[in-house]
């Protein structure tokens, strides 16, 4: 059995590899993210090759993934909010509009000496919200942990009005890619070989 290490301490990504039947551990990456590009989609897959082999190198894993998640909206890159009004000053950038959500997914195969490391990118449109929607949600506590404030599995969900792409990307991993990459360099993580 492969030693499959997930270099995240995000609790929905534990739930999307536990829900497709990944047997893995979690080693949570701690180093600092250094940033060296401004377009989101090399960002999150620059940070998510950080993380994999930052625990790769602490931790011995035939397997490590790593991953970063972004919202991106008029230009900017939305991480997780700092305070509520920082919140809420997200969440007034998304109401009523369409943004991205871009997941970078690094995943070392180490029998393999292969890096995988890609970007998914999701479409979100958001309802119209008015301003004491955006306050009770802010208020609930969910957005705080959230890239973007929101999760679309949680209270937002009111909000949404369509997606155009993964799921589970928006969730934090886009876990069927993410799959069938690691399957085309022929490593089966639901515990076969090819």
């Amino acid at each position: 059995m492969k030693k499959i290490i997930l270099a995240s301490g995000s609790p929905r990504r534990k739930e999307l590899l536990t829900q497709i039947g990944v047997r893995f551990e979690v080693q949570k990456a701690e180093g600092e993210e250094i940033i060296t590009s401004s377009v989101p989609t090399e960002v999150v897959k620059e940070l998510s090759l950080q993380k994999a082999q930052e625990v790769a190198a602490k931790y011995d894993g035939d397997i490590v993934i790593g991953a970063d998640t972004v919202v991106a909206a008029e230009g900017q890159i939305l991480g997780k909010p700092r305070d509520k009004e920082d919140a809420m000053r997200m969440l007034r950038i998304l109401q009523g509009k369409e943004h991205e959500v871009i997941t970078g997914v690094a995943v070392l195969l180490k029998e393999q000496q292969k890096v995988i490391n890609f970007a998914e990118v999701t479409k979100v449109h958001v309802f119209p919200m008015t301003e004491a929607q955006m306050e009770a949600y802010v208020e609930s506590g969910e957005p705080m942990d959230k890239a973007g404030s929101y999760g679309i599995q949680g209270k937002f969900a009111a909000y949404v009005s369509g997606i155009e792409g993964d799921y589970n990307n928006v969730v934090g991993l886009p876990i069927g890619r993410l799959y069938q990459e690691v399957l085309a360099a022929g490593v089966d993580i639901l515990g076969k070989m090819e």
